[in-house]
């Protein structure tokens, strides 16, 4: 792809970001001109295709930044029948707090923000489906003339970490490995935002956080002393609301919203990565290279596909659920099958085939 046609992209998703940031959200637009040649097959999936969607919104969040708009975006899949309104969010947990209100059709997360909105009030959403995505960029993070070089060094020490998150459970089970418990530390919650902040200033010794947040952090000199890489499972759900489930054009819309996803990944794979670089580096304000070796090492430990429910998920997120409660965090048992559904799996099943 020409550069000036990368630099177009990556003004294109700046403008996007910038919009998320100021506005929580943003519709697409199915005008808008492909940047890079559409995977073969025009649609992700002929069931979306052989209904009328046009009046269809989907309101769908993020956690960090615009990734999923960005993958449609450079496969050429962005042209769908019907409307998303993007938004982007600090943490999973968020994403929930807005579905269970109403205000979002579509959360995606890890496995650990669910546990804990499950926990706190019954839910108005379903699990539908899982992202199988890497776990990099998942760190414990000391400051930059800390001293600190180890996990067991954290005891008596001031750490943050993004409650109800990844950063939560990987933090929890770095301590356990290393001889601590959670009472040994200084816990502090924070956002990541916050807390990228709050290291640079000395305010805490540590940071255990995720995503383009640990990329600042090491670019203000921060050194990672922990990864939750082969802690988590690498399952990220899609969370569906209840009212979502029970209407047949939605449904069939996010079935087709997932699949081409699916897709995107796999095109972006197919010697794509360089398109799809440009967009991330913009939203990480990181260097070019550094985004596409990123891309290369997450795709390369655990390549991302979109899959429908199945039981050892559900049983990977107990897991989570059981540790939590064993921490005392929670305020008993959770049941993680309650939230998990298959209503989706038909539609979904048919969408990722193509047939």
């Amino acid at each position: 792809m020409p550069k000036s046609r990368i630099a177009a992209l990556a003004g294109s998703l700046v403008a996007i970001v910038l919009t998320l940031t100021a506005c929580g959200s943003s519709h697409s637009d199915s005008a808008a001109e492909d940047p890079a040649p559409a995977p073969s097959g025009t649609a992700a999936a002929a069931g979306a295709d052989a209904a009328d969607l046009s009046s269809v919104t989907l309101r769908f969040g993020q956690t960090g930044w615009s990734q999923a708009q960005a993958i449609l975006k450079v496969a050429g899949l962005d042209n769908t029948p019907y409307q998303v309104k993007w938004s982007v969010f600090p943490g999973g947990d968020k994403q929930l707090q807005a579905l269970q209100a109403g205000a979002l059709d579509v959360a995606s997360s890890s496995d650990i923000p669910p546990v804990f909105a499950a926990a706190a009030t019954k839910p108005k959403w379903k699990v539908v489906a899982t992202q199988r995505t890497n776990t990099l960029l998942q760190d414990v993070v000391a400051a930059k003339n800390s001293g600190i070089t180890s996990i067991a060094q954290l005891k008596g020490k001031k750490v943050g970490y993004v409650q109800a998150t990844t950063a939560h459970y990987f933090l929890y089970k770095l301590l356990v490995q290393s001889g601590l418990d959670w009472s040994d530390i200084h816990a502090v919650p924070l956002t990541p935002q916050d807390g990228v902040a709050a290291l640079s200033s000395g305010s805490i010794d540590a940071l255990a956080t995720y995503g383009n947040s640990v990329i600042t952090t090491e670019q203000q000199g921060a050194r990672i002393i922990g990864s939750g890489q082969d802690i988590l499972s690498g399952n990220f759900p899609y969370e569906a609301s209840d009212k979502l489930l029970g209407d047949a054009d939605r449904s069939a819309a996010l079935a087709d919203l997932l699949a081409r996803l699916d897709k995107g990944y796999a095109f972006i794979r197919d010697g794509h990565e360089q398109d799809y670089a440009a967009l991330m580096a913009a939203a990480a304000h990181e260097p070019e290279a550094q985004a596409l070796s990123q891309i290369q090492a997450d795709e390369k430990q655990i390549p991302s596909k979109v899959r429908t429910v199945s039981p050892d998920q559900i049983a990977k997120e107990q897991d989570v659920a059981d540790t939590f409660a064993r921490l005392g965090i929670l305020p008993g048992k959770v049941d993680v099958a309650s939230y998990w559904t298959d209503a989706l799996t038909a539609r979904l099943t048919s969408a990722l085939s193509g047939s």
